[in-house]
């Protein structure tokens, strides 16, 4: 006599050897607390991943003001040197002016 699994009378013992069981309680909390353990572990790998990433930012923006500030540093010089040779050359050509309305 083979019975299919629809002609199967609820509670018999072939009927619950067939039946899908559900897993325990205690298997969704094992469960459970790998899956949170797994988020908790990448979590923390994505906040020291964040935390490199910001490091390595830090230290190139520091990088670049350091370099900002010698640039302006080397721009004041070129400015004054700019402003001492404008003077001297305002000075070679005023002197032959002031020379010539001297002598006639």
């Amino acid at each position: 006599m083979c019975m299919n699994f629809s002609e199967m009378i609820p509670f018999s013992p072939v009927y619950s050897a067939f039946r899908l069981r559900r897993p325990s309680k205690h298997h969704n909390v094992r469960v459970r607390r790998l899956i949170n353990r797994r988020r908790a572990t990448t979590k923390e790998a994505k906040e020291k991943e964040m935390e490199i990433k910001n490091l390595k930012l830090y230290m190139e923006n520091k990088s670049i003001i350091e370099e900002n500030n010698e640039l302006r540093r080397k721009a004041r010089l070129l400015v004054q040197e700019n402003q001492a040779l404008l003077s001297q050359l305002q000075q070679k050509f005023s002197r032959p002016n002031s020379m010539h309305a001297v002598l006639p």
